[in-house]
């Protein structure tokens, strides 16, 4: 394979490495404020019922028939419910903002690796180059040199 042909292929690899990576990074933010608004829910779910008990607390200190205490209790009861559920769906969010981290440093890890590559290769490329050039250089001043000291050279010229 030709140093072109392999320097298009390192290039089209890296360019599809690149987008993999930026749909990464679009995908961990987007799991960013999915698990930020999980936590955010949570935790209004949770004063809620801080607030649900402390003024029903009150409200049951002054007056408070059967049925009103075992409607409390049953909609506290949901209330638990509801803020056990959301802290499962937080964590499961965290989890997966967790997994694209890991998967973006990975995509990173690998452009990285493609564009250390392709600087090699352009190194390796431009050193082949220069020798080349050294070479025709060298052999070009070699036959000056000679040139200059064969006596046969000067009448022929």
């Amino acid at each position: 394979m030709s140093n072109s042909t392999n320097q298009q292929t390192l290039g089209i690899l890296l360019e599809r490495a690149t987008g993999q990576r930026d749909e990464a990074q679009r995908t961990l933010q987007d799991l960013l404020n999915r698990a930020d608004q999980a936590r955010a829910q949570h935790g209004q779910l949770t004063q809620y019922r801080g607030e649900y008990q402390q003024r029903w607390s009150q409200q049951f200190s002054q007056t408070g028939t059967m049925d009103i205490v075992a409607c409390y209790q049953n909609f506290r009861g949901r209330l638990d419910e509801a803020i056990h559920s959301q802290g499962h769906v937080a964590s499961h969010a965290d989890q997966r903002v967790s997994r694209a981290r890991e998967t973006l440093l990975e995509l990173e890890t690998r452009v990285a690796a493609i564009t250390k590559l392709m600087e090699r290769r352009r190194l390796e490329v431009s050193r082949a180059q220069q020798r080349q050039d050294q070479k025709t250089t060298d052999e070009q001043a070699a036959r000056a040199s000679m040139a200059a000291f064969n006596p046969y050279s000067r009448l022929s010229a």
